[in-house]
């Protein structure tokens, strides 16, 4: 039997805030798609109906970047109505860290990955900035920064 509801419903998208603890670097991708298309923003994307939340992240980790041997830990769930210009989306966003930067190239929808400084962040889109500044204080408070 098939339902579909009356009203809409939220789209569920994925992050990751990839530490590299030693040079205190934190890997973002430049998006090629609208909405803002240039800026840079965390690797992420949408789940797939048939996919469990870290397998979301670990696979948009992996396409974005081409990073795919790294651990991840749930970190917080981030829904602020305006976070999207497209739809409502809610992000689970999830916590990764790593000695050195790992090798990172922009792949499928990133125009680009790249390496930066956590005191010398670019412009970012959506509500990175305010993802990032809670996972590196969580991080600093727990010992992984």
């Amino acid at each position: 039997m098939v339902y579909t509801y009356e009203y809409p419903r939220p789209a569920v998208t994925t992050d990751v805030v990839l530490l590299a603890k030693q040079t205190r670097q934190l890997l973002l991708i430049q998006r090629g798609n609208e909405p803002y298309k240039g800026l840079w923003a965390l690797p992420g994307g949408f789940v797939d109906m048939d996919e469990e939340l870290s397998d979301a992240a670990l696979r948009e980790l992996r396409e974005e970047t081409g990073i795919d041997t790294i651990a991840i830990e749930q970190f917080k769930t981030y829904g602020g109505v305006n976070r999207d210009p497209r739809h409502r989306t809610i992000s689970v966003v999830y916590i990764a860290v790593t000695g050195q930067p790992l090798f990172a190239q922009g792949m499928d929808d990133a125009a680009d990955a790249r390496w930066f400084d956590i005191d010398k962040l670019p412009h970012l889109a959506f509500d990175h900035q305010l993802i990032i500044e809670e996972a590196l204080q969580f991080l600093a408070n727990n010992g992984g920064l």
